[in-house]
């Protein structure tokens, strides 16, 4: 890269995952198969939601709202993987870079304050479950989720401007298949200490914050559980929870293993593995564990088609 970013000309090249063209093709067809069930997966759950009225609580208004941010996640880093794996140059803007760093940011932010949303919810529900309709008042809910995407935007606008106010005049090569913090501050020439602390210190504080709301939430459920004397309201009470806590158990064993844990040197396959794991397939799972795991959705699954669906067939 001849010039620096401030030229407003810079590329950088993705190296992606190395391989012959054939591996190259499987790999489109994984990927391309991954997105569009994710994107099938998580547009019939926000249809499902808004179309069945016995689906208008609180949990399945944020629920609409995380399959929102995971067709936005997986968006912006599928279309231009896949391209990436047909092109023998890997080529991307630096406005490109920056445009999907940012969305990248925002959205991982803005999954993780929603799963502490969901996870305050279940609480008021098992709780206080007199108060329920009343703590979570449809205004509450809409600040609560506003409330996600402000502080997620917050953090974003802090991380890109940060990222790329750094000069790039050297290699610019990425060692990964989309834009994250680590490759792009290697290739940075300016001194990386003060972007190094505000990302440190901003990640820290998203993720601690978010995971003390998630355990505090939970610590408080599972004491009511333990009161419940039936088996069955025990059971009944798990199970609201079940899906929620096997989300956040994936998606914060994927995210802890990548930013929290200690690095050294270039990436590793791994990483880009794990990566793919929370970028793309996580996004396809959601809906999955959803509503395999939910019997209020496949049940509202099952009168759509048989009620709204099929008639329309015949």
């Amino acid at each position: 890269m001849a010039q620096g970013n401030d030229s407003g000309a810079s590329v950088f090249i993705l190296l992606g995952f190395p391989g012959s063209r054939s591996l190259q093709a499987v790999l489109f067809g994984m990927f391309l198969l991954i997105y569009t069930m994710s994107l099938v997966g998580n547009l019939s759950m926000i249809t499902l939601i808004m179309i069945e009225t016995r689906l208008h609580t609180p949990m399945y208004f944020f629920l609409s709202n995380l399959s929102l941010v995971d067709i936005t996640y997986s968006s912006t880093i599928a279309p231009k993987t896949l391209v990436n794996f047909l092109v023998e140059y890997k080529v991307i803007s630096f406005a490109g870079c920056s445009t999907q760093f940012f969305f990248h940011s925002f959205c991982a932010y803005s999954e993780v304050s929603l799963l502490a949303v969901m996870a305050y919810d279940r609480f008021v529900a098992i709780c206080k479950p007199l108060l329920y309709t009343l703590i979570m008042s449809p205004k509450v809910c809409i600040r609560l989720v506003a409330a996600s995407y402000l502080y997620a935007s917050i953090n974003t606008v802090v991380h890109t401007s940060t990222l790329f106010n750094m000069s790039f005049c050297g290699p610019n090569i990425i060692n990964h298949f989309f834009c994250d913090i680590a490759p792009l501050q290697k290739l940075s020439c300016s001194d990386t200490l003060r972007g190094d602390i505000v990302h440190c210190v901003f990640t820290a504080l998203a993720g601690m914050s978010t995971s003390l709301v998630i355990l505090v939430s939970y610590i408080s459920i599972m004491l009511a559980i333990l009161h419940i004397r039936s088996n069955e309201g025990r059971r009944k009470a798990f199970s609201t929870c079940a899906s929620h806590l096997t989300s956040v158990s994936i998606l914060y064993g994927a995210l802890f293993f990548i930013y929290f844990r200690p690095t050294s040197g270039n990436p590793s396959d791994y990483d880009k593995v794990v990566s793919v794991f929370y970028t793309l397939v996580i996004p396809l799972l959601n809906p999955l564990i959803y509503s395999l795991r939910n019997k209020e959705v496949k049940d509202a699954l099952r009168r759509t088609i048989y009620q709204k669906i099929i008639p329309h067939w015949i």
